[in-house]
């Protein structure tokens, strides 16, 4: 029976660029008989879909083994460090530094199952109840750091756990955007934590009555209503709207907040992928 393609499939240029970041099969024991890039196949389209693992297609391996890579790979810190990996290459290509100097911040809030586990939390402003996903982007929308929480943490007690590292992992940072629900006590705790960083808060634009613009220099007299794109808080919106395409993550269906954040960095992965192959492709033809 010939095997099956899916559009989440990595294509041979993209196999090219992940293969030297995915362990080989050990060569002790029972011989494999599953390569790894069929396992990835099967993990991205479980993220692309948001199939259940026992809903795999026959085209790939059985779901428990899927899902044991998969775990394994968590555990272990490979999807982190393939991720970190990749990050790198996009941003090379890009002919960026390997490390941002720059950071925008943001949460999103995610419902989620009946499904149990810890980390879950009714947002009264919002009136969801589930998980937030906070997340620290460079300023190409690509993660750098990620935490999934309980939806009613506050974003300025939330930063306090995503950012806790973020000076030794990412010395040339200098600078971070944020929104004003990052004010006060995430301000204080900044200006001892993050003492060589520019924390500034993009605020709303406004305009007048007798539309005279008020710039971000003036304190609005009123915040407008409706979706407004902001100065580099767009990007981190923008990376929110990728994780969005991804049905996995449409809702918070996992019971530890660490496996949410583990397909975050899939869809990452597989993103960071289609860019590589594209650059291979252009810089060939």
């Amino acid at each position: 029976m010939a095997y099956q393609s899916y559009p989440s499939d990595v294509t041979d240029t993209e196999w090219t660029i992940i293969a030297p970041l995915v362990p080989e099969p050990k060569t002790n024991g029972r011989q494999a008989t599953i390569t790894r890039r069929t396992l990835i196949n099967a993990m991205f389209y479980v993220t692309k879909t948001g199939c259940g693992w026992e809903w795999l297609p026959c085209e790939f391996p059985h779901w428990k083994t899927v899902y044991h890579y998969f775990r394994l790979w968590r555990l272990t810190g490979l999807w982190q460090a393939i991720h970190t990996s990749l990050r790198e290459m996009v941003r090379q290509v890009l002919g960026r530094n390997l490390q941002p100097s720059a950071a925008i911040i943001d949460s999103q809030l995610v419902k989620t199952t009946y499904v149990g586990g810890p980390e879950h939390g009714f947002d009264g402003g919002k009136k969801i109840n589930g998980r937030k996903q906070h997340v620290v982007v460079d300023t190409q929308g690509l993660v750098l750091g990620l935490k999934v929480q309980a939806a009613n943490i506050t974003d300025r007690d939330g930063a306090l756990q995503v950012l806790d590292d973020m000076p030794n992992r990412f010395p040339r940072i200098r600078k971070l955007w944020t929104d004003s629900g990052y004010n006060g006590r995430f301000r204080r705790w900044a200006a001892e934590h993050l003492v060589d960083w520019d924390v500034e808060i993009v605020k709303h634009w406004w305009t007048g009555i007798k539309g005279v613009w008020v710039g971000p220099g003036q304190e609005p007299p009123t915040i407008p209503s409706g979706f407004q794109v902001l100065p580099k808080r767009w990007i981190v919106e923008r990376t929110f709207s990728w994780l969005d395409q991804n049905r996995r993550l449409s809702k918070d269906y996992e019971r530890l907040p660490i496996t949410s954040e583990t397909f975050v960095y899939v869809v990452m992965i597989r993103l960071m992928l289609r860019r590589l192959a594209r650059q291979s492709v252009r810089s060939l033809s």
